[in-house]
């Protein structure tokens, strides 16, 4: 799978893109727990006002699953100038920078939107970052991943306390972290609140971050352009600190995703499980 990995990184990012439309379907059609979480968390969203809405959406998403997919290879293994040259356009960076000038650490929120792969590439190539990441379940695919998001100022660290420290630690110095703010934390590291108008569970770890370090907060999302053109980056700092309450923090924050993805809905990995409940979380 590596060779696939080295051998698919130097196709065209058109041409990967239109593979992962055919890997979308074929991965759709052949899981049928793939495709019936997929249905339903599209069908409960609430997004779509008709039939043939939710038609379009559901068509698309499959679509840009399968993207996401075939994207890695460029994203991870291309030499790093090459994947920064991906990035088109970048919105919001100005506001990011007059963050980082008042000497405040800063906390990315990158969720299950767009190629949020190439979002902490693009930070690293300005500033120090501390990425959380969890280990993949296919661990052959460990090594081309830390490889490929350990590049430019970036630092990685795991998602056991030892990560969480590094993450403090960063953010105290005024420096930057990354965090999945849509990830399904593991039991007693979240509470429940609404997400897409059901109920999610959700980290408690980004506000805890927030109060104890003074971060400021920026969501990003790289939208993915069609065609294979590339990425633009939104960069949108939140206007207020989130609130002192857990539950009421979850909710605001799971309330700033929804108004992201709601901007490109078929770009959301609606196939992720995020309804899950983790074991022993009542």
């Amino acid at each position: 799978m590596q060779w696939f990995f080295r051998h698919f990184a130097r196709l065209p990012l058109a041409w990967l893109h239109a593979l992962g439309i055919a890997i979308g379907w074929l991965v759709y059609w052949s899981s049928g727990s793939y495709a019936a979480r997929m249905r339903e968390n599209i069908t409960r969203s609430g997004l779509c006002a008709s039939p043939e809405a939710y038609r379009r959406l559901l068509r698309a998403a499959i679509g840009e699953a399968g993207k996401s997919v075939l994207e890695l290879p460029a994203v991870w293994l291309r030499p790093y100038e090459q994947v920064l040259q991906l990035v088109c356009k970048v919105e919001g960076w100005s506001q990011v920078e007059e963050l980082a000038r008042d000497g405040r650490g800063i906390l990315f929120l990158t969720p299950h939107l767009g190629c949020f792969e190439i979002s902490s590439l693009f930070i690293a190539s300005h500033m120090p970052i501390t990425i959380l990441y969890r280990p993949p379940k296919l661990r052959w695919t460990e090594p081309p991943m830390l490889a490929g998001r350990g590049r430019g100022q970036v630092s990685m660290a795991p998602t056991d306390l030892k990560g969480v420290k590094a993450l403090l630690k960063a953010l105290k110095h005024g420096q930057s972290a990354g965090i999945l703010p849509d990830q399904v934390p593991g039991k007693g590291e979240g509470v429940w609140a609404d997400f897409f108008g059901r109920s999610a569970y959700t980290m408690t770890l980004v506000q805890r971050l927030q109060h104890s370090t003074g971060a400021a907060i920026v969501l990003v999302f790289a939208e993915r352009l069609p065609g294979g053109r590339g990425y633009d980056l939104w960069f949108e700092p939140l206007a207020e600190a989130l609130p002192q309450d857990a539950a009421q923090a979850a909710r605001a924050l799971n309330a700033a995703v929804e108004e992201l993805a709601r901007r490109n809905p078929a770009q959301y990995l609606w196939s992720y499980n995020r309804y899950k409940s983790p074991k022993g979380a009542q």
